[in-house]
């Protein structure tokens, strides 16, 4: 069973802590002003005198020479004992001169600032090889002469901290420290970050700040990201991208996050764990561009999450003849004026003149019916087929109705016998009048013709 500490031990634990925050504290104040400097906020309003008392007779002249300017007595500015500047700004700083004549009475310096914001630092590593980076943001612009500073040091060590300037990057508007790691530091070790910003008109401390190389580890994000259709895959989009520069993947993986979403929806669809660099999404809608972001994170889970990466569109494929697969709904049927119903297409199915023209998107079923090019092709073909059946057949009944004709000449031909008339011979053409008439018979009487006598079978 383990003591506990004895009243040694907590003694020596105390003694390190207040070691810590010795070392760990820093002096935060303003610079030191000289006794004939003055300080001046900006926007606000301040009189500056020349002396106490002034010959009556005499006429005191104000001159101001600027910050950095040549030598020389400077721009005048006005006269009487007393100068009155208002709604200060930076560029009212400089040096201040009173005089009679050339007699010098008295000469300020004016500092127009701006008591600095307190910091409010976060820490970040790009990468296991890189260096730490501690910013913080900037509300307004810091005045001219404001300094920041960090150190860094060891928790619970008895040792100097780290000191490192920081620089203002105007276009970010932030402060930026940059952190060297010894190479073979161990990364679960405890850090302590203290920040001071301060100029001419005081001093602000951030809040110290206890790190790990691996807590403050947050890659950048993934570059290269492209979203590309599949063929004749109407719900897929294949999503590619790259390792960021800063990330070294010989010696450490990364694993990535993908959200992406249909732009008519508000909300993101995630994928987690993701080991490769590429994903195939199968759940895509149809006919619809797709907005697709990435990020990434230590393999190990390590740190944070990187930003997401800039923004990748793209939509699945589409069949061009696929009317139903617009990338927003549309009625397929829409009433007109003289009762019917046309049907609805997309633009990109119409030339420029159909557009520009009687309306472009609504076409009347009655005057302009739209067929697919399968429905061609299938009629087409019936229609081919058909004809080809009705060739088949009238060629075979051909054949057939020939041989039957043949067989039919040849048994009439064989059972033919002379006809002999059953009536005397008719009279001579000379005494037969060319048109006659009809003589009825006589009751009786047998009239025989050729057909009879054929169809008789004699």
């Amino acid at each position: 069973m383990a003591r506990p500490p004895g009243p040694l031990l907590l003694l020596l634990l105390l003694l390190r802590l207040l070691l810590y925050l010795a070392a760990a504290g820093r002096p935060c104040g303003p610079a030191g002003l000289s006794r004939d400097t003055v300080l001046g906020h900006l926007g606000a309003n301040i009189t500056l005198t020349c002396q106490d008392e002034v010959p009556e007779n005499a006429t005191v002249l104000w001159r101001l020479k600027k910050q950095g300017a040549a030598g020389g007595w400077g721009q005048q500015l006005a006269e009487g004992n007393t100068l009155l500047l208002q709604r200060l700004r930076y560029e009212d700083s400089g040096h201040y001169s009173c005089s009679v004549g050339s007699h010098l009475l008295r000469s300020l310096r004016l500092l127009v600032a701006e008591p600095p914001e307190t910091p409010q630092v976060s820490c970040y590593r790009r990468s296991h090889d890189k260096d730490v980076l501690c910013e913080w943001p900037q509300q307004e612009k810091p005045s001219p002469g404001t300094r920041a500073m960090l150190w860094v040091k060891r928790m619970f060590v008895a040792e100097n901290a780290t000191e490192q300037r920081c620089q203002y990057f105007s276009k970010a508007r932030k402060f930026v420290c940059r952190v060297k790691v010894p190479p073979g530091t161990d990364d679960t070790k405890h850090l302590v970050v203290s920040t001071c910003v301060s100029n001419s008109a005081g001093g602000s401390a951030g809040k110290d700040k206890i790190i790990t190389l691996s807590s403050v580890l947050k890659p950048d994000p993934p570059v290269n990201v492209t979203v590309e259709a599949l063929e004749k895959a109407p719900q897929r989009l294949q999503v590619n991208w790259s390792y960021p520069s800063s990330w070294d993947p010989r010696f450490y993986w990364l694993r990535f996050q993908v959200r992406y979403r249909p732009e008519p929806a508000p909300t993101f669809m995630e994928v987690d764990q993701v080991t490769t660099t590429w994903l195939d999404i199968r759940d895509a809608w149809r006919g619809t561009r797709h907005v697709v972001q990435v990020r990434a994170k230590d393999e190990f889970g390590h740190g944070a999450w990187s930003e997401w990466s800039q923004e990748a569109v793209g939509t699945p494929w589409t069949d061009p003849w696929d009317l139903t697969s617009e990338t927003e709904p549309f009625s397929s049927q829409v009433a007109v004026e003289d009762g019917t119903y046309g049907v609805t297409l997309p633009p990109k199915l119409f030339g420029e003149d159909d557009i520009n023209g009687a309306g472009g998107s609504v076409m009347e079923s009655s005057t302009h019916p739209m067929a697919s090019p399968y429905a061609f092709l299938v009629t087409g073909g019936s229609l081919l087929l058909g004809i080809a059946l009705f060739v088949g057949i009238v060629v075979r009944y051909r054949q057939t109705w020939w041989t039957n004709e043949q067989q039919m000449t040849k048994t009439e031909g064989e059972g033919q016998h002379m006809l002999v008339p059953l009536s005397l011979p008719p009279p001579a053409l000379s005494d037969t009048p060319l048109l006659s008439h009809p003589v009825p018979s006589a009751p009786g009487m047998l009239r025989m013709t050729h057909t009879d006598y054929s169809s008789s079978g004699q």
